[in-house]
């Protein structure tokens, strides 16, 4: 009886389903766990000084009420965390307790105490900055629009923390520089916007800098150069406060800086951008990294249109530094579900965590302030590891696998063809027999085009999904981003998997793993070379894991290529199965002699007429034999498909030797029974792991940054696009295989993509854990008493307009809806709205209408003055705000506002001029005196906007407002509150502009 034996590794159904499966199951939960899942905070303290307890404590007061620039609870923020940083150092510091008299309203505070310190506290109540941003580029083929002037009275808190190679030297007291600029600078921004408790924007960012204060403070943990930390106010209207901190003292001192944000509401915190490769390497430091190079890209590219403080200290400072910052879920960011309840102490640890790591680095570091870092590339590994290299050296390793990997194929198919191997693109083989030379099929180029059909059937599959989506239900994205994920992965793998099998059927090949492989360097080739152009002319190192794809892709095709060095010479096999050289006569049928099932066939037929005395139980022995061509289902049935017509044997006149035949897969050419039935394994192994994992890594932080966006105004079919391009990225790796699986797994994620589909197509897409953001503003117009309340939301679906009728105000009124002017892409309906209360009044007389009030809301006069037609003084005045601007019907070239900073750093007015002038005053109620020149028809400017005023260059016509943000009084704003309170649970509300009601009146000059 003959030694029965299975391999479990061979290129089989069974073993390439089982492996396949199991290994891309356990990436993809590694991944999964990766992206979902937060580091849990240890339970004991776990580092000097540090007191997570306390630090969540802080949190929950910091995010227990709205707190924005404009409103009373955001001095009451900046009030508590001045007291928090006195316990903290008088802690540290063996009970020393600060004269909060001296820096609360001293800026320059300074004395004996201050040098018995680790920190020096700046409480800066005098810096102001003024500023202006460009306007947008116009339509038209004039040039940009008119921009944006700022003026910005701060109220940073800043602490110095000591470094050991620092000194001693107040240098900052006597207006001289820092003796060496090579401090650390850690920045967060305390205030929050109007409708969010600002918990991850930017909370934990404030209470991790109180608890870096804490640690750095801490005997035995001096930094080695000085820390600054910056908790500044106003990021959220203009980054209004890192620019006042430019205007410090301090802000000379540091050369790198980390800066910690809140883009979402909680995770993991990302560090989504970076200066150069030296200062990323300090966040190589951090336990858990978190990070890739690609969101760097968006910014860098204009493709992620909002900015962070990160942009004041790189352009304005010339740091360079890191950003970190939660990334998502996107509709809690700017909402009120963006609090304590919906974030975790582990993720204040995981930011917490990694600042302390990499502000140790920053501050250990040898780099002078004159260093200039390098272009550079970052991505983690599964939250564990952070890679970092050069821009240039991947450059340099694109261009050697370019180069080295196609010469390095060449060359072993040179030598193949050399060796008289090379099977492949072969169709025959010539011999020379007695009756003259004689051709000899060898079917080598059978398979050939079988992948390129199952990868565009496969992928234009997912693409019309993607557009289908789009057509049907486009917003399901927004709340079931994975049961999309699972609808294109399943239909994927499916549609190919069924092509594959189909094609393989009809023409089987011992081939088909190899030249899919030739197939996928081919295209993987092209697509290198374009990112290697987006590296060298663009700077774009987001391509990173396309060249890591190509060199896994290399990798697998190499091996291949070695494999045929198992062959048997062409000339050989030719000699061996021809029948001239057996002495047989061959028939017409013989031409096709690939099929090794033919040939086993015969043989076994053979067998049995030279053995005919077997008996029935010597057959059934046989049966139960097992080979490396035997049928997973047995009695030689293909196991791809569950049923399908056994193809019948054709009888050959000439056998292979019965061992061989054996070792020849069903239906494939007689000379494969050489080839290892093990290699695929490695070629599959190098193929997809590290693919993958980088591929899997950068759709899952991709996908989750974007799924949500569209209520920003963002493309709501670049996500499906992006999850069906990773699609098929992700699944390309396991398709020279796919044609080995059995049908269990395709006919189950059949059912998977069947379920997914009808529940896409037809679910509800928001809900009350994923709720649709919408935008509230309210605009009172003081000189006639109107109102009007506005909600801005997606053009797409009957969403805005259901939620507007929802509300008991909007009963019997007039609904307007048109193009939002504000956010591009969304849909702005408004209509008669409830009074606001923001100003405190006496109650109304009986029947007189709350409206008749508005008027002494805002207090404005104008004088033109005397000597100039294109001048005017203009005085302004807002109860209750601290906040206003002016808006003109036209630009102004210049402005001035007294007591103002001047620096040479910032244009008050960009070169187009400026339509707008907005005011933020530390204090409240502050009477605004501005003096405005506009164009008086002499500027030979090419601007449209000057020319037009060029031509009635006799006045200035404008608009001023005043904002009211505090909606923590209960009745202040009661359109608001109604929204709140009957708008559907699937509905959050955000801020449309800076003010939450805007009062305005008109005036002429």
């Amino acid at each position: 009886m003959k030694t029965r034996f299975t391999n479990p590794i061979a290129f089989r159904p069974l073993p390439v389903t089982i492996i396949g499966t199991v290994v891309y199951a356990a990436l993809i939960t590694a991944l999964l766990i990766t992206h979902i899942l937060v580091p849990s905070a240890p339970n004991n303290t776990p580092a000097a000084g540090i007191n997570l307890t306390e630090a969540w404590q802080d949190l929950q007061y910091i995010s227990g009420a709205f707190h924005p620039y404009n409103s009373r609870r955001n001095d009451e923020t900046r009030d508590w965390l001045l007291m928090r940083v006195e316990r903290i150092l008088a802690r540290n510091t063996r009970g020393l307790i600060f004269d909060r008299s001296k820096y609360l309203h001293d800026e320059q505070f300074r004395a004996s105490i201050a040098k018995q310190s680790p920190a020096v506290v700046f409480s800066d109540v005098t810096s102001n900055v003024t500023f202006s941003r460009e306007g947008k580029n116009s339509n038209s083929d004039a040039g940009r629009e008119s921009g944006v002037s700022v003026y910005f009275e701060g109220t940073n808190i800043i602490v110095y923390i000591r470094g050991s190679a620092d000194g001693d030297e107040d240098w900052w007291v006597s207006g001289h520089e820092p003796p060496e600029r090579g401090g650390v600078l850690v920045n967060a921004h305390y205030d929050s916007v109007s409708t969010g408790y600002g918990a991850t924007d930017d909370g934990v960012g404030v209470i991790s800098i109180l608890q870096i204060i804490s640690h750095f403070t801490k005997e035995g943990h001096k930094p080695k150069k000085g820390i600054v930390a910056l908790l500044n106010n106003g990021e959220e209207d203009f980054l209004n406060g890192a620019r006042a901190f430019s205007q410090h003292p301090m802000s000379k001192f540091p050369c790198t800086f980390l800066n910690l944000e809140g883009a979402g509401a909680g995770g993991r915190a990302v560090m989504f951008r970076s200066t150069d490769t030296e200062v990323t390497k300090a966040y190589q430091k951090s336990r858990y990294p978190f990070a890739s190079v690609l969101s760097g890209d968006a910014f860098k590219r204009g493709i992620i249109r909002s900015e962070t403080d990160y942009l004041v200290f790189t352009e304005t400072l010339g740091l360079r530094g890191l950003d970190v910052a939660f990334y998502g879920p996107r509709a809690r960011y700017h909402t009120d579900r963006d609090d304590s309840r919906h974030t975790s102490i582990d993720s204040v640890w995981h930011m917490l965590e990694a600042s302390i790591s990499t502000l140790e680095a920053l501050s250990s570091s040898e780099d002078g302030a004159d260093g200039r870092g390098s272009e550079a590339v970052w991505f983690d590994l599964f939250g564990q590891i952070l890679a970092v290299s050069k821009l240039q050296t991947l450059f340099a390793l694109s261009i050697a696998l370019l180069v080295v990997a196609p010469v390095i194929l060449i060359v072993i198919g040179a030598v193949l063809y050399r060796f008289d191997k090379l099977y492949i693109f072969s169709r025959k083989k010539r011999i020379e027999g007695d009756q003259g030379d004689e051709m000899v099929p060898l079917d080598g180029w059978k398979g050939l085009f079988q992948y390129p059909v199952l990868a565009i059937l496969a992928s234009a599959a997912v693409v019309g999904l993607a557009f289908l989506m789009n057509k049907v239900n486009p917003a399901i994205i927004y709340s079931s981003q994975y049961a999309v994920w699972s609808m294109m992965l399943s239909a994927w793998f499916f549609v190919a998997w069924f092509f594959s099998c189909s094609i393989d059927f009809l023409r089987p090949s011992a081939l088909t793993r190899l030249y899919s492989l030739l197939w996928l360097f081919v295209v993987g080739w092209l697509v290198l070379v374009a990112v290697t152009v987006f590296q060298k002319r663009r700077h774009i190192a987001g391509g990173y894991f396309l060249v890591f794809y190509f060199a896994a892709i290399f990798l697998a095709t190499l091996v291949a290529f070695l494999e045929l060095f198992r062959l048997p010479r062409k000339s050989e096999y030719a000699d061996e199965v021809s029948p001239s050289q057996t002495g047989e006569v061959r028939s017409p049928r013989t031409q096709s002699i690939a099929s090794g099932q033919r040939l086993a066939q015969a043989s076994e037929e053979e067998e049995q007429q030279h053995q005919p005395e077997h008996s029935e139980h010597q057959n059934a022995d046989e049966d139960d034999e097992a080979t490396e061509r035997t049928s997973l289902l047995r009695n030689d049935r293909h196991t791809t498909f569950a049923h399908y017509p056994h193809r019948d044997p054709v009888t050959t006149e000439h056998t292979l030797d019965e061992g061989k035949e054996h070792k020849v897969y069903l239906g494939e050419q007689a000379w494969s029974w050489s080839l290892p039935t093990w290699l695929w394994l490695l070629e599959f192994l190098l193929l997809s792991v590290i693919p993958v994992v980088l591929v899997g890594e950068v759709a899952l932080f991709l996908t989750s940054s974007v799924h949500q966006t569209l209520a920003d105004g963002s493309s709501i079919l670049l996500p499906y696009i992006a999850i069906a391009f990773f699609t098929i990225l992700i699944l390309v790796p396991l398709s020279p295989f796919i044609h080995r699986y059995t049908y269990h797994i395709p006919t189950f994620l059949l059912l998977v993509f069947i379920g997914t589909l009808i529940y896409n197509l037809l679910a509800f897409p928001f809900s009350a854990n994923n709720r649709l953001k919408v935008y509230f503003d309210q605009k009172v117009d003081l000189d006639t008493g109107m109102n009007t309340v506005s909600l801005t939301g997606i053009k797409d679906g009957p969403y805005i307009h259901d939620i507007v009728s929802s509300l008991p105000s909007t009963a019997g009124q007039k609904i307007s809806c048109s193009d939002s002017d504000v956010r591009k892409g969304l849909q702005t309906c408004s209509w008669p709205g409830l009074s606001p209360k923001v100003v405190p009044s006496p109650p109304p007389h009986l029947g007189i209408p709350p409206q008749f009030g508005y008027a002494d809301w805002l207090s404005i006069s104008v004088v033109h003055a005397n000597n100039t037609r294109n001048e005017a003084r203009i005085t302004l005045f807002g109860k209750n705000s601290r906040a206003c601007k002016l808006l003109f019907d036209a630009p102004i070239t210049n402005f001035s506002i007294s007591g103002a900073a001047e620096d040479d750093r910032f244009d008050k007015v960009p070169k187009e001029g400026s339509k707008e002038i907005r005011l933020w005053s530390r204090t409240w109620e502050k009477p605004w005196h501005v003096t405005v020149h506009w164009d008086g028809g002499h500027d030979k400017t090419s601007s449209y906007e000057f020319k037009a005023q060029q031509k009635r260059a006799k006045g200035l016509n404008g608009k001023a407002v005043c904002l009211w943000s505090d909606a923590n009084d209960s009745g202040l704003i009661p359109a608001l509150e109604e929204v709140w309170k009957y708008a559907p649970t699937w509905v959050a509300v955000s801020k449309n502009s800076d003010g939450l009601v805007e009062g305005s009146k008109r005036f002429l000059i």
